[in-house]
């Protein structure tokens, strides 16, 4: 068994850059790490380890918002009562509410995509 320290990244090809970048600083908090190059930005959630990379090289354009069988990605509210607030935010910044309901009882979620289409479980 290879031992990690969990999941470290995801990596999304987006269409536009400065949207995606707007979308998950605002409506998540993730803070900029570091570019590479003109077209790649490393995002960190706030306290975390994790990164989303977001990568608008116009070479692979066509490969935004699709999820070559991922179905999904998620993150967790640190309070669920949250979700209204939450939905709304992803809303207000360029997302679409998809789906929302409870796993089982006491356990909300939504399902929200962000302006590329990704889909991202709250």
């Amino acid at each position: 068994m290879i031992r990690t320290e969990g999941l470290y990244h995801i990596h999304l090809h987006v269409r536009d850059l400065d949207r995606a970048l707007g979308f998950y600083q605002g409506v998540f908090g993730l803070e900029e790490q570091f570019r590479v190059g003109p077209h790649m930005v490393f995002l960190r959630t706030p306290g975390g380890r994790d990164l989303i990379t977001l990568n608008a090289d116009p070479a692979q354009a066509d490969l935004a918002g699709t999820s070559g069988g991922i179905g999904h990605f998620g993150f967790r509210l640190q309070d669920a009562s949250d979700m209204d607030a939450a939905i709304a935010a992803c809303e207000a910044a360029g997302g679409r509410l998809v789906d929302r309901g409870e796993h089982v009882p006491g356990e909300p979620y939504a399902y929200v995509t962000d302006p590329d289409g990704y889909v991202i479980e709250l």
